[in-house]
C-alpha cells in the first residue's frame, strides 16, 4: 500500500527508497509489489529495470497476472523490440493468462511504432475472436503512428461503425495530425463527423480547427470559429493573425 501511494503521487526516490528497505528487512516481495515497482520503472522511463524485475521474479517461481504481463510485455517492447515483446506474450497465452484489450493495445502500439501495420491490422482481426472488443485506446494506437490521411480515415469511419464513440481528445489528434501535414479537407471531415454524432467541440477542438484555418490563410473563417467558441465561453488562444490578445484574468 505505501508503495503504491508513493507512486501515485510521482515520489519515485521513495519507491526505490522503500523496495530497497523491503530487501534489507527480509520482507517478501509478493506479485502485487513488483507489479508496482515494474510499472514504476517504466514510468521513469527505466523498461529495462522493469525487465530485471520481471527476470528476478520468473527465478523466485512468481507466477504473472494479467497486470503484471501488460506491464512487462510494454517494458520488453520498449527496450528490445516488439519481437521480444511477443515472445513475452506467447508465455503468457501459453501460461493460460488470457490477454485483456490492454495487452492488445500495448503489442499494437508497439506494432505501429516499428511501422509493422500489416501485423497490428492482423492483431486487430484477432482480438473480437478471442472475445476481447477493442476499445477507443486500440484506434488512438493506430492513428498516433499511420502516416496516410485516407487510410486514417477509412480507420476512423470502421471505429464509428463498429459503434465506437470517438473520444475529444481523438478529434482533436487527428484535426491535428492533419493540419501538420497541411491538410484541410480531412480536418472539416473530422469536425463534421463531431457535429453529426452530438458531440459539442471544446477549446481544444475548436483551437485545432482555427490553427489549421490560420495556417491556410483562411483568416476571416478562424476568426468566426473564434467569436463562436468566445460565446460559448471557451478560452480561445492568443493569435497575431486574428489580432486577438491573452486576457487578464485578473484585470476587472
Amino acid at each position: 500500500m505505501i508503495l503504491r501511494g508513493w507512486s501515485k503521487i510521482g515520489w519515485w526516490s521513495k519507491c526505490r527508497e522503500f523496495w530497497e528497505e523491503m530487501g534489507k528487512m527480509g520482507i517478501d516481495r509478493d506479485l502485487y509489489s513488483y507489479s508496482i515497482y515494474m510499472d514504476i520503472q517504466c514510468k521513469c522511463n527505466k523498461p529495462w529495470k522493469a525487465v530485471k524485475l520481471y527476470k528476478e521474479m520468473k527465478r523466485e517461481g512468481i507466477q504473472l497476472d494479467v497486470p503484471a504481463y501488460n506491464t512487462v510485455i510494454n517494458a520488453v517492447g520498449l527496450c528490445e523490440g516488439v519481437d521480444m515483446a511477443i515472445r513475452v506474450y506467447r508465455d503468457m497465452k501459453e501460461s493460460r493468462c488470457e490477454p485483456n484489450v490492454v495487452t492488445y493495445n500495448t503489442i499494437i502500439k508497439l506494432l505501429c511504432k516499428y511501422e509493422r501495420f500489416k501485423e497490428a491490422y492482423l492483431m486487430l482481426e484477432e482480438m473480437p475472436k478471442r472475445g476481447c472488443e477493442p476499445n477507443v485506446i486500440t484506434y488512438h494506437c493506430f492513428f498516433g503512428f499511420l502516416v496516410k490521411s485516407k487510410e486514417i480515415l477509412r480507420l476512423f469511419e470502421r471505429m464509428i461503425d463498429s459503434g465506437l464513440r470517438p473520444r475529444m481528445d481523438t478529434y482533436v489528434m487527428l484535426m491535428r495530425k492533419f493540419s501538420r501535414w497541411g491538410f484541410l479537407r480531412p480536418v472539416f471531415l473530422v469536425w463534421k463527423k463531431m457535429e453529426e454524432l452530438g458531440c459539442s467541440p471544446d477549446e481544444f477542438a475548436y483551437n485545432a480547427l482555427i490553427d489549421a484555418l490560420v495556417q491556410k490563410g483562411m483568416v476571416d473563417m478562424a476568426r468566426k470559429y473564434d467569436e463562436e467558441m468566445l460565446a460559448k465561453g471557451l478560452s480561445a488562444k492568443p493569435r497575431v493573425e486574428l489580432g486577438t490578445k491573452l486576457v487578464d484574468k485578473h484585470v476587472d
